[in-house]
């Protein structure tokens, strides 16, 4: 039975709490909710008060982890204490409780018997905390992984630093100094991102969900600091218990908006790193399916 993806054209903080309620799923115990916080100076990225009906209505704690930027990218987050001053600029920690879940270590670490890159992953000790998670992803472009929707928010954005920095080096270092010179070949970063993915999903298996909203559709992702303007139109939400479903559908509908004019430019974003390899690759490790049931709400 393919699984199913629910998709709405409208974009308001009430659809995203019906698209959850279409999944059918009571998340249980404490819910963590990923989310991206977005770089000091992003102007994508999705903000608290979209996002604060969904979160209050699972009574979640919004959770994020510190990159692995070292001095290559001009960003914030690569340490705690900055990072943490940038959830309460962005308005986060005012409007919910944060949890930083790699503020302090050491790193839990989570296996992949079956990964084709990496065989275990490194993610904040405070995960194992939370009973279940919701992972709500703003689905854009990226620069290193062509987009980024459910697959990279459970990957690079459930991971700790020093995950960060083994998955974009491909197991070689988990050190954040040279992570960008030890930058894996790009379908082994796809793959080693698909690996990561796997692990948070068998850790909360039956007891998460994924909600993309296809807005601020710009080739650069909410981690860069200094990023493109949209240059596609927004497309919708969906929403889905299967994270490899619901990023082929969020690709799908790129491809299908032909009349777009930014559609070929996020494309090139895309395809020039090689994107959907990372959804290839996830499927080949069997925790979701590229075919999907697509319903319209």
């Amino acid at each position: 039975m393919k699984p199913k993806v629910f998709f709405t054209k409208k974009i308001t903080p009430e659809k995203v709490i019906e698209m959850y309620d279409a999944l059918g799923i009571d998340l249980p115990g404490k819910v963590a909710v990923k989310v991206h916080s977005g770089e000091k100076g992003n102007q994508n990225f999705l903000h608290p008060d979209f996002w604060a009906p969904m979160v209050e209505k699972v009574k979640g704690t919004v959770v994020e982890c510190n990159t692995a930027y070292g001095d290559a990218f001009d960003g914030v987050r690569d340490h705690t204490e900055s990072h943490l001053k940038l959830l309460k600029l962005h308005g986060w920690a005012d409007a919910f409780t944060v949890d930083l879940m790699d503020a302090e270590g050491p790193d839990d670490v989570l296996p992949i018997p079956n990964g084709k890159v990496l065989k275990e992953n490194l993610v904040g000790k405070n995960m194992k905390h939370y009973d279940s998670m919701l992972v709500l992803a703003h689905f854009k472009g990226h620069p290193m992984g062509g987009f980024g929707g459910a697959l990279k928010q459970l990957s690079i954005g459930c991971a700790s630093s020093r995950g960060k920095a083994l998955i974009h080096s491909g197991g070689v270092t988990d050190s954040n100094i040279d992570t960008w010179k030890e930058h894996a070949e790009q379908d082994a970063f796809c793959e080693a991102m698909a690996d990561a993915a796997s692990s948070v999903v068998k850790y909360f298996e039956g007891r998460i969900a994924f909600i993309n909203v296809m807005k601020n559709l710009s080739v650069d992702c909410d981690c860069c600091s200094v990023a493109e303007d949209p240059c596609m139109r927004d497309i919708g939400i969906l929403a889905s218990l299967d994270p490899v479903a619901i990023d082929q559908a969020c690709l799908d509908l790129v491809y299908a908006a032909k009349d777009d004019p930014g559609q070929r430019h996020f494309l090139d974003r895309v395809e020039s790193r090689h994107g959907v390899h990372t959804v290839e690759a996830a499927a080949a490790l069997g925790f979701g399916s590229r075919e999907y049931e697509l319903i319209e709400v």
